[in-house]
C-alpha cells in the first residue's frame, strides 16, 4: 500500500509539472523537455557507461540549434532521417540474441539522437506556423498514459503470454494488445472532440505511437538488462529514473513527427 501511493503521488505531480509547463507557455514547456533530455542523458551514460561530460554539451547545442536557430525543413527533415536511423539500429540491437558492447564513439552517438534527437522532436511537435498546440500534445500524452495503464491492467487480469521475456518479463501480449485497443478508443474520442487533424489521423498517430513507443520500452529495457539493474535511476520514487518515464515518449517521437508530417500539419 505504501509503495501504490508514492507511485500515485509521485506520478501526480509528474503530471502537475508536464501540464503547467505545457499551459504556462511554450518556453516554459521547451525549458522542461530540455531539461528532461537532460536528466535521460544522465542516466543513459551511467547504463552504458560513458565516460565525459561532452555529451552534455552537444545536446544542448544541438537542441540550442534546431529549437531556436533552424527553420529550413529540409534540414529537420536530415536530423529526422538520423534519428530514426539511430532507432532502427537500436531495434536490430534489440532483437540481437547477444548484448553488443558499442565503443565510446557509438555510444556518444545513439545518446544524442536516441535521446537528444528524441526530445528535440518531442518539443516540434506541437509547433506548426510558429502556433502553439497544446492540445496535440497533450493528445500524445494523453495516448501514452491511456496505453501503458491498459496495458498494465489488461496484463495483470488477462495476461498469460510473454512478449519478449528474455529483456521485459513481466510484459504480456494480452497487456499490449489491450494498451493498444484502449489507445485507439481514445484516439477516435480526441478526434471527434478536438479536430487539430481528423479522427483517423488520430488513430494512425495513435497506432504509430503505441507500436514504436512499445519497442522504445523493451530497448531501455535491454540497455538496464546489459547494466544489471533495475530502474535508470532513483530521481522519480517509485517509477525509477526519468528515461523509464519517458522512454516510449522519446523513442516514439521522430516517427510521430514523421507522421504529423504526412499529415502536412508539421512544416
Amino acid at each position: 500500500m505504501k509503495e501504490i501511493l508514492r507511485r500515485a503521488l509521485t506520478g501526480a505531480v509528474y503530471i502537475i509539472l508536464l501540464l503547467s509547463a505545457v499551459f504556462l507557455s511554450s518556453d516554459a514547456f521547451d525549458f522542461l523537455f530540455m531539461a528532461f533530455g537532460l536528466a535521460c542523458l544522465y542516466e543513459y551514460k551511467r547504463l552504458v557507461a560513458l565516460k565525459g561530460y561532452y555529451i552534455f554539451v552537444a545536446y544542448l547545442a544541438l537542441w540550442w540549434v534546431f529549437i531556436y536557430l533552424v527553420k529550413d525543413q529540409r534540414i529537420i527533415n536530415i536530423l529526422m532521417l538520423i534519428t530514426i536511423i539511430v532507432d532502427i539500429a537500436l531495434l536490430l540491437y534489440l532483437f540481437s540474441k547477444k548484448d553488443r558492447f558499442f565503443n565510446k564513439l557509438q555510444k556518444f552517438l545513439i545518446g544524442l539522437f536516441y535521446i537528444g534527437g528524441g526530445c528535440i522532436f518531442l518539443t516540434m511537435i506541437p509547433y506548426k506556423n510558429d502556433a502553439f498546440a497544446k492540445l496535440l500534445i497533450m493528445g500524445i500524452f494523453i495516448l501514452i498514459w491511456v496505453n501503458d495503464s491498459f496495458a498494465y491492467l489488461v496484463g495483470k487480469s488477462m495476461g498469460r503470454t510473454k512478449l519478449f521475456p528474455s529483456v521485459s518479463p513481466k510484459k504480456t501480449i494480452e497487456g499490449t494488445f489491450g494498451g493498444f485497443i484502449f489507445a485507439l478508443g481514445a484516439a477516435y474520442v480526441m478526434g471527434t472532440q478536438e479536430q487539430i487533424i481528423t479522427p483517423w489521423q488520430w488513430m494512425v498517430l495513435a497506432t504509430v505511437i503505441v507500436i514504436m513507443g512499445s519497442l522504445g520500452d523493451l530497448v531501455e529495457s535491454k540497455f538496464k538488462r546489459s547494466a544489471g539493474v533495475k530502474d535508470s535511476g532513483a530521481i522519480l520514487p517509485g517509477h525509477g529514473g526519468m528515461l523509464d518515464r519517458l522512454d516510449s515518449l522519446v523513442f516514439a517521437a521522430p516517427f510521430a513527427y514523421l507522421t504529423l508530417n504526412i499529415f502536412s500539419y508539421v512544416s
